[in-house]
């Protein structure tokens, strides 16, 4: 529920928040990221979130761009 929590006082619609929301999900899904306690998952909402950002808005795509980012640090 990490990116949930991120989100509930965002300006976003409620038909936008499913873009990151799913982006999150199936990039924890690549990752292997099932415990939402982990600390890592804070950082790929945070990932999700600024990628979601940037006007991109497929789900997958984001979740893509998130798994290189998150490769990177």
């Amino acid at each position: 529920m990490t990116i949930h929590r991120l989100l509930q006082n965002s300006p976003l619609e409620p038909d936008d928040i499913h873009r990151p929301v799913t982006a999150y999900e199936q990039t924890l899904r690549t990752l292997g990221l099932s415990d939402r306690s982990d600390p890592i998952t804070l950082m790929v909402a945070k990932t999700v979130i600024e990628i979601g950002q940037t006007g991109i808005r497929d789900p997958a795509q984001i979740s893509q761009l998130a798994i290189k980012a998150i490769g990177d640090v």
